[in-house]
């Protein structure tokens, strides 16, 4: 079988030229990259605009040249929501949910679940909202089935239909909370944390595929941006068919994340695979170098 693959949560900033071409081999078409916690704190609202306009122009431009259509998701991270110096950081964020290339409000939810962090998150389901945006939310790592409890409970004091909201990073112990809701449910598969694909095919065995969506969550930590194509074997492997497959790793990302009206999944005009990578025509002197709209 040949894989169709959205990775719908997958950081390539910290990524290579190398990865993009093998993504592409292993069928990766599309991705999505949420803005997210760069391992450096950063010290002020200069320093998060700058990788916004990064995520909407040059990564976007790079993924091309590879064949791989780029989307971005945008948010003050829910770690870095704790430093008063960012909170100028939210009200830079609207601008950003306007620009082409933008398909969700994200990262956002719980690191630590302090009072900051409360305010942050609420605020950033106010601009999905009024956006029409869907929500890409984060869980924490420590804590993680008190901090889903606590971010549905959030989620539905906004009033955001659960269908908008996607809730990442889940595991065993949380994925029921999230299908009880109606929310979307996802899963990062990883090398030695969060979950294996092993792991991802038992759950899918038991929930079924519908809402369920898994990524690689590929970063500058140790992580593969192949983690997709491999659970796909592995579900093949399990005795999934290819259709199946093909909901999980492409139907389902695309269902979600289409709600915004911004995803782009036709091919990349003047790509050639195996070729030297070269910008497609509609790349040259465009506006996506500029971070396009608004």
């Amino acid at each position: 079988m040949t894989l169709r693959i959205l990775d719908p949560h997958i950081h390539m900033t910290s990524r290579t030229t190398d990865d993009y071409e093998a993504m592409y081999a292993a069928g990766v078409r599309a991705v999505v990259e949420p803005a997210f916690w760069l391992g450096q704190p950063r010290t002020s609202v200069g320093s998060f605009t700058d990788y916004f306009d990064s995520l909407l122009g040059w990564e976007r431009f790079r993924a091309a040249q590879f064949g791989i259509r780029h989307h971005a998701t945008i948010a003050l991270n829910p770690k870095e929501a704790n430093d008063p110096r960012l909170r100028e950081v939210l009200a830079e964020v609207p601008r950003y949910l306007l620009k082409d290339g933008v398909v969700a409000v994200g990262e956002v939810g719980y690191d630590s679940m302090t009072p900051e962090e409360d305010e942050v998150f609420a605020a950033q389901l106010q601009m999905a909202h009024d956006a029409e945006l869907p929500v890409l939310v984060h869980t924490p790592h420590r804590d993680k089935l008190a901090g889903t409890r606590r971010t549905l409970d959030v989620v539905r004091e906004s009033g955001l239909p659960p269908e908008r909201v996607l809730v990442d990073h889940l595991n065993e112990t949380n994925v029921e909370l999230v299908r009880d809701a109606g929310a979307w449910a996802g899963f990062s598969i990883y090398p030695d944390t969060k979950m294996d694909e092993d792991r991802m095919v038992a759950l899918l065995k038991e929930y079924g595929t519908e809402r369920m969506i898994v990524n690689s969550a590929a970063d500058w930590g140790r992580s593969d941006p192949l983690k997709t194509a491999k659970t796909g074997r592995a579900m093949l492997a399990a005795g999934f068919t290819d259709d199946d497959v093909d909901q999980v790793l492409w139907r389902n990302p695309v269902a979600f994340y289409g709600q915004s009206g911004n995803l782009v999944l036709d091919p990349v005009p003047g790509f050639t695979e195996g070729a030297p990578p070269t910008p497609g025509v509609e790349f040259e002197g465009s506006s996506v170098l500029r971070g396009a709209r608004a």
